[in-house]
């Protein structure tokens, strides 16, 4: 199913060699129907006149839902290493090695 095939407008074979997968031929027939007709519904939508809508990039407004950023004291450093499986003399957090020397 190449170029040419059902009005060259999808190369089937080109979208799965990209993909790496293996498509049987009936499978390809009925990707290219569904492609067609994702693309068929994609130009319906290109005829509607939205030349009084502002360009969004979101559906519906979005708001931060984050408290403000207020300085406040700091944890004290025994609580905070209470909650780590392993310390340093108690001052650092111990972490399993990542690099071999």
């Amino acid at each position: 199913m190449g170029n040419n095939d059902h009005g060259g407008r999808f190369d089937v074979d080109k979208i799965a060699e990209l993909a790496r997968i293996a498509l049987p031929d009936e499978l390809k027939h009925r990707l290219y129907s569904d492609m067609e007709r994702i693309v068929g519904y994609v130009d319906m939508l290109a005829e509607l006149d939205v030349s009084d809508v502002e360009p969004t990039s979101h559906a519906v407004r979005l708001s931060n839902v984050l408290r403000d950023d207020i300085a406040t004291a700091p944890f004290p450093r025994e609580q905070m290493l209470a909650n780590a499986p392993a310390t340093v003399d108690g001052e650092l957090v111990k972490v399993p090695a990542v690099i071999e020397q």
